[in-house]
């Protein structure tokens, strides 16, 4: 589902990512883990499309990501790549459905279809009755739910998320964490999440370890 070859990348003379290669099989749910400045969040990001190597390759899905330029490469991580991070950047004028729907808006979708999709996510994520609320009128992990839901509004085969818990209580990590699990049982997703959770990485079918833009395990 996800390979990635000899990916570096350099910032000036900083060596960020130095040759890292990283395979994930369709289904799986991989933690990446590391001290800070590890290099994690930029693997991801060159993972998502979201960001160049300097060198290296990415496949996804049986697609090489260098012959994608342009529209084709938003279009493409649009349909196949959803998005979630630490903090859930939504949009605060605009309501939870709003904010789900967006994405697929963009993307030249069908708004009425639009519509009833980001409810059926909003109620599956236990939200049917929070759909007209603003974010600033949701709690942390309602939140961040409502961010997992517009991830998911384009029927993505690969789900990254970027320290999604980071910013939540215990309860609330504990909550996002089995949502994880339990979206694999029902969207077929390949997830690949960064994290400094220890439990979230032990829950995980297995862990990448990064230190100094390398993988040691």
């Amino acid at each position: 589902m996800i390979e990635c070859k000899n990916i570096r990348k350099s910032y000036g003379t900083v060596n960020v990512l130095q040759g890292v290669d990283v395979t994930i099989k369709r289904g799986e749910i991989v933690t990446i883990v590391g001290p800070s400045g590890a290099g994690k969040s930029t693997m991801l990001q060159i993972m998502g499309t979201l960001l160049d190597a300097d060198e290296g390759n990415v496949t996804l899905n049986g697609t090489d990501i260098s012959q994608l330029h342009g529209d084709k490469l938003a279009r493409f991580r649009g349909d196949n790549i959803g998005f979630v991070f630490q903090f859930h950047h939504l949009l605060p004028e605009f309501t939870a459905l709003e904010n789900v729907c967006l994405p697929a808006i963009i993307g030249g979708r069908n708004r009425k279809e639009c519509m009833q999709r980001a409810k059926e996510l909003l109620s599956m994520l236990s939200l049917g009755h929070r759909m007209d609320h603003k974010p600033a009128q949701l709690s942390g992990g309602e939140g961040q739910r409502v961010a997992v839901a517009r991830a998911l509004i384009n029927n993505p085969c690969i789900l990254l998320a970027d320290e999604p818990s980071g910013n939540l209580d215990s309860r609330n990590r504990e909550e996002l964490h089995s949502l994880f699990f339990s979206l694999r049982e029902q969207m077929d997703l390949t997830t690949v999440i960064v994290t400094h959770d220890d439990q979230l990485s032990s829950l995980s079918d297995r862990k990448i370890t990064m230190i100094d833009g390398k993988i040691t395990e």
